[in-house]
């Protein structure tokens, strides 16, 4: 019987990912004290990291009141996620960003920016809030679109220089305390 494993950081207890264990990956995780799933896609056992070096060390293991479900608490060495984000619950827009700067697609505009290179990526942020600057004051119509620009190009720059969306998570709610 597979059970669902919610993959959490025993640090800040943000979700990282779901995952499924068979009874051999529970066996194993609770051994090792390193992530093991059942991919079942791939239809066998896998360790986290095991191509990409990204591991869990866990910390904790919990139970579900019906035992169908688990808690992992762990201290994740790398992002938990494929496209390179620390959480696969990350928004839609920064996990499809990250995606573009690392695989750098043919003919996608993230892509060329990242190949530019983090002073353009800057250069283009620093155009997108000037713009949206202008938009406010002018009061034209045009501050959601201008908004949105600076977002993502924001997303863009912060990808290109290897910062996680999550890092500034964490200091905008370091700030809110």
């Amino acid at each position: 019987m597979l059970k669902a494993a919610i993959v959490q950081d025993a640090r800040d207890d943000r979700v990282l990912m779901l995952a499924w264990m068979d009874d051999e990956a529970e066996r194993l995780t609770r051994e090792t004290g390193e992530a093991w799933f059942w991919s079942r896609s791939r239809e066998r056992l896998w360790k986290k990291g095991e191509t990409s070096g990204n591991t869990l060390a866990v910390q904790e293991i919990r139970d579900d009141c019906d035992e169908d479900a688990l808690l992992l608490r762990v201290i994740p060495r790398g992002p938990a996620c494929h496209t390179g984000s620390r959480s696969c619950f990350a928004p839609e827009l920064w996990q499809t960003v990250v995606e573009r700067v690392r695989e750098r697609p043919e003919g996608s505009y993230v892509a060329s920016l990242a190949d530019a290179g983090v002073e353009r990526a800057a250069q283009k942020l620093g155009e997108e809030a000037v713009e949206a600057a202008i938009a406010a004051t002018a009061g034209d119509g045009r501050l959601v679109e201008e908004a949105a620009d600076v977002i993502f190009h924001l997303y863009v720059l912060l990808a290109v220089a290897g910062v996680d969306i999550d890092e500034v998570e964490r200091a905008l709610a370091a700030r809110r305390r």
